[in-house]
């Protein structure tokens, strides 16, 4: 027997997707009671997310047997279904959400499957903290009895970098930050951009510090980690976004969305900049969010959680192949 004949067995046990199910059913319920409307958008798209850390799959379609396969359109596999779905409330479709396969080039580990679900959902009006609110209520009724017993705390995320690592995020030098990622390892002569250390701190030796015993939501990201949120009026420095943290697991990413097109455009031209610098492959600019944009995005807050991981909280899995069917490596 060879050995892609014998991983013919979902990862996940036969209890753990059913309980996969059943958690599907409660956040359709989560919703349905507060008349947010289930929508669908698709997978294949035109264009793909620009900001330099998320890495879109390309798709080029067989174009029939007399045409060649380089006359294909580029089309991309979405990242998430963001762009989409701002379209639809540009439109007057009121709160919608989505659960939806996403996927993201780049990413294997413990807590990364290529190919994941997301819960994305937008609510007009909404403040960031009732954002906050509202994903704690989805994630706690998601969780059950594990996240009956823990509490939940809200502090930014310049506190918790003086918290975790004595060092002010949004003053620190670029060597000072340097500095505090040498225990990981990594060396850069002081070419990376102040960005790149911030993300590999917050990604490798503060977020796995967060979430201990509680949901810990963090607020008030950098500016310039924020390509779609509104800027904080009191500190142009901090945006209006936030992350939720369980057990050192970033669970969700949630935003105050930006509704000003032109501002918007000249993020997607700033962002392609960054991509041109590193080496990165340039993002096609979507016309079709920004006109929507230009025709009116109603004031809104959105945030997308994982589903997946929050599964994991849930079940005390410690890879997320445990809460799948089929990880990429068996699709």
């Amino acid at each position: 027997m060879t050995a892609r004949a014998a991983d013919w067995r979902p990862t996940a046990s036969l209890e753990g997707l059913r309980a996969r199910a059943a958690a599907l059913a409660r956040a359709r319920e989560f919703f349905a009671a507060r008349g947010v409307l289930e929508v669908d958008t698709p997978l294949l798209i035109n264009a793909p997310v620009s900001e330099v850390q998320l890495h879109s799959a390309r798709v080029q379609l067989e174009e029939g047997a007399h045409r060649p396969p380089e006359s294909a359109p580029q089309l991309y596999l979405h990242t998430s279904p963001e762009y989409a779905m701002k379209r639809l409330l540009a439109a007057g479709s009121g709160d919608i959400y989505q659960i939806c396969h996403v996927v993201r080039g780049g990413e294997r580990s413990a807590l990364h499957n290529p190919e994941f679900t997301l819960i994305e959902w937008y609510r007009r009006g909404l403040s960031l903290d009732g954002l906050m609110d509202e994903v704690e209520a989805l994630v706690r009724a998601l969780l059950g009895e594990w996240g009956a017993g823990r509490s939940s705390e809200r502090v930014s995320y310049r506190e918790v970098f003086q918290r975790e690592l004595g060092l002010d995020p949004f003053t620190a030098s670029t060597a000072l930050l340097e500095r505090a990622a040498q225990p990981l390892g990594f060396r850069a002569a002081g070419t990376a951009e102040r960005d790149v250390w911030l993300e590999l701190l917050m990604g490798a030796l503060v977020g796995p510090r967060l979430g201990r015993g509680a949901l810990t939501f963090v607020h008030g990201y950098p500016a310039t980690q924020a390509a779609l949120a509104c800027l904080d009026p009191q500190d142009p420095r901090a945006a209006r976004r936030f992350e939720l943290y369980g057990e050192g697991i970033e669970l969700a990413n949630g935003f105050e969305e930006l509704t000003e097109a032109g501002e918007q455009r000249s993020r997607f031209e700033r962002d392609n900049a960054a991509r041109r610098r590193l080496g990165l492959p340039l993002a096609p600019i979507d016309e079709r969010l920004l006109a929507a944009l230009e025709a009116g995005l109603p004031q809104c807050a959105g945030v997308a959680l994982g589903f997946d991981r929050t599964l994991m909280l849930a079940s005390g899995a410690k890879h997320i192949d445990e809460v799948l069917a089929f990880p990429t490596a068996r699709a």
